[in-house]
């Protein structure tokens, strides 16, 4: 993708107001190991990371490994993550997950987005997820928050996750990919939400297509964003 000399500089713009906003963004999830990411990733789908760490402390003091979790039956597991969005389809992908693990990787994490999402219940955001936290692999995970801010920003065009996700490689550098991917989560929850997005407050509001179309029409600075089409991540 070549940008011309002007969206570089916003590009650039963008990407130093948002290190500066959020210094030492990263993932709300409460995780110790690889394992216990991908756990707390695969339950997060369609669910608040609060709610996923209201259930995970508990589980994974019973559950720390791929075989401990083999040791509940499925509505035994189901029954420990109840308050969870699609809590019986998450805890037999779970299972069927630590069984692979157990039997093809001797109990570990495989370290390749290809491998992980050969696993149940694990897509290319989830994937992006694990290798970017647990193993410091450049990558960018597309969830809802990355998707709308990306897109309103004017850094992405794409009507899917995984066309979004290569606009942004393309536009931002590799050693950023990790921290623009929590920069771009934090914004979206506390600034640039989907239906109320607080323009009037946000640094970024001189570099946003969106804000600033929407501030021309309603004739004042901070006027509210239409909140674009979302698409969830696998």
């Amino acid at each position: 993708m070549e940008l011309s000399q002007a969206e570089q500089e916003r590009v650039a713009r963008i990407r130093a107001k948002l290190a500066r906003m959020y210094p030492r963004a990263t993932t709300a999830l409460i995780w110790r190991t690889p394992f216990e990411l991908l756990v707390a990733t695969i339950l997060s789908a369609q669910t608040t990371d609060a709610a996923v760490n209201q259930v995970t402390p508990a589980l994974f003091a019973e559950c720390p490994t791929p075989e401990a979790m083999l040791r509940l039956s499925e509505d035994e597991l189901a029954d420990r993550i109840r308050s969870i969005g699609l809590y019986r389809s998450k805890a037999r992908n779970i299972l069927a997950t630590c069984r692979i693990l157990v039997e093809q990787y001797g109990g570990e994490v495989p370290r390749s987005r290809e491998e992980l999402m050969k696993l149940p219940g694990v897509g290319r955001k989830t994937a992006n997820v694990v290798l970017s936290n647990a193993f410091g692999e450049p990558a960018i995970a597309v969830d809802t928050h990355v998707f709308r801010v990306a897109r309103r920003l004017g850094l992405a065009s794409g009507d899917t996750p995984e066309r979004v996700e290569e606009e942004l490689m393309a536009r931002l550098p590799r050693e950023e990919w990790s921290r623009a991917h929590h920069w771009l989560i934090w914004h979206g929850r506390k600034i640039c939400h989907a239906r109320n997005p607080r323009c009037e407050l946000c640094p970024l509001l001189p570099e946003c297509p969106t804000g600033q179309q929407q501030a021309g029409h309603s004739g004042q600075p901070g006027g509210e964003a239409r909140p674009t089409r979302e698409r969830r991540s696998p």
